[in-house]
């Protein structure tokens, strides 16, 4: 599997659906949609998405 990393190419917002779907192997698209779908009931979606945001490194980002 590949590291949980954002990629410079092919991101919308920040990334993050699109780090998560390389890492395991998932459409983008499929993620995307599951993430907009999963937006509107209640919970922490949001505010996970700013945490890996910040806490998932770029693609050729030196940490």
């Amino acid at each position: 599997m590949n590291a949980l990393i954002r990629p410079r190419n092919g991101r919308l917002l920040a990334g993050v659906c699109a780090g998560i779907a390389d890492r395991f192997g998932w459409s983008r698209t499929l993620v995307r949609i599951a993430w907009v779908i999963l937006s509107f009931f209640p919970g922490p979606l949001w505010i996970a998405y700013v945490v890996l945001w910040i806490l998932m490194p770029n693609q050729g980002a030196r940490r």
